[in-house]
């Protein structure tokens, strides 16, 4: 179920039984697979993978660059695992090439904002 005011950009690849809410934006690099729903104006961008089962709750911010000065526009991706739920105003960015170039979060996880 996507509702008619979400936003899914050319070449993101949405898998079955998910469900994308009002005003959600997501990129053409991200990939979302079963089972996850993205609630109302949460953002998903980058190069992004998130795996079965998720909750992302409104107004997340997923898979945006990185918050490091030496980072300069590489491609750098994020990898999250299954049944995790990304709460209200949490931000996960992508990884950097200092480290890798990813952020790996595995699963059954609870973020919270702030």
């Amino acid at each position: 179920m996507i509702h008619q005011t979400a936003t899914i950009e050319d070449g993101a690849k949405i898998g079955k039984n998910v469900e994308v809410g009002a005003y959600v934006y997501i990129g053409k690099n991200v990939t979302i697979a079963d089972n996850t729903k993205v609630f109302h104006h949460a953002t998903i961008e980058g190069v992004t993978t998130i795996g079965k089962g998720n909750e992302i709750y409104p107004y997340a911010a997923v898979g945006t660059a990185p918050q490091d000065l030496k980072y300069n526009k590489e491609d750098t991706e994020l990898i999250v695992g299954d049944n995790n739920k990304i709460r209200e105003f949490t931000l996960i960015n992508t990884g950097t090439i200092q480290d890798n170039g990813k952020t790996i979060i595995g699963s059954n996880n609870l973020f919270m904002g702030y």
